[in-house]
């Protein structure tokens, strides 16, 4: 079997209790064959895990995170692409965002957003004019779903049902769940995708059988347990992803599993 491996689900930059650097990344793809990683800077973060506000001097602009994640993106243009990592709790959709993915249009891949870490329901009214963005710029929307009704399924389900010619993914189909919710809210609308960020292999088997196999792609959250996140946890127990680098592709079909890994992705990013 030929085929190649895009993580649709990567960060870098400093947060909390994770320091996520280029260069980790830029090792673990080396290291476990990952060939093209779309990659967004969690310093946009607006709200810790406890949603008590992130200090303000001690937050970035969502210009300023962007800019990071495009610079990375243009120094390894054939490894690395932006996914804009966007502030909706205090910032806006403005016009020096607009000018800036208008001038770099090339290296973003997508527009990013984390309702848990911003303490914003994603389906708010305030969001269409970062999806007015994504409608001007034919740019996927990808939104944390999980751990608080702001990052519930169901708000990334009521904007992909409002904005149906946006594509919208609904990252790690509700974090922290057995995932049935999200599997079953994606197969009912085209413009909606899953990733299997902290998704059991289990789940991304039953979403391939219960919707198809044309609508999900790999994603991992790497490099947040380090720089081999995708072999072991910050535990040095064996990573959830190895199944899906060996064991699933015996129990799929090869085409559904090359979909998983690279072709869902090179589709819906036009990579």
């Amino acid at each position: 079997m030929i085929f190649m491996i895009i993580d649709t689900h990567v960060h870098i930059g400093k947060m909390l209790e994770f320091d996520m650097k280029e260069e980790d990344v830029l090792y673990s793809m080396e290291r476990y064959g990952i060939d093209y990683s779309i990659v967004s800077d969690c310093r946009a973060a607006e709200f810790d895990g406890d949603l008590n506000p992130i200090p303000f001097g001690k937050q970035f602009s969502q210009l300023e995170c962007a800019r990071c994640a495009v610079d990375f993106a243009k120094r390894y243009p054939d490894k690395i692409g932006a996914a804009l990592w966007l502030k909706p709790f205090g910032e806006c959709a403005d016009n020096g965002l607009y000018n800036f993915i208008e001038a770099n249009r090339k290296y973003i891949k997508a527009l990013k957003f984390h309702p848990y870490h911003s303490n914003f329901p994603f389906d708010d009214k305030k969001m269409d004019g970062y999806m007015e963005l994504a409608r001007v710029f034919s740019l996927p929307v990808v939104s944390h779903t999980g751990g608080s009704d702001a990052a519930s399924c169901k708000r990334v389900y009521n904007m992909a049902m409002r904005h149906p010619d946006i594509n919208f993914v609904m990252v790690h189909m509700g974090l922290g769940t057995d995932n049935t919710e999200a599997i079953k809210l994606i197969g009912e609308l085209p413009n909606l995708y899953g990733d299997t960020a902290w998704v059991p292999v289990e789940s991304t088997i039953k979403f391939i059988n219960e919707v198809n196999d044309d609508r999900i792609m790999f994603g991992s959250d790497n490099p947040i347990d380090g720089k081999d996140t995708y072999a072991e946890n910050r535990m040095g127990q064996p990573s959830m992803y190895l199944p899906y680098f060996n064991e699933l592709k015996t129990l799929i079909s090869e085409e559904s599993y090359k979909k998983l890994m690279y072709k869902n992705a090179k589709r819906l990013f036009e990579l």
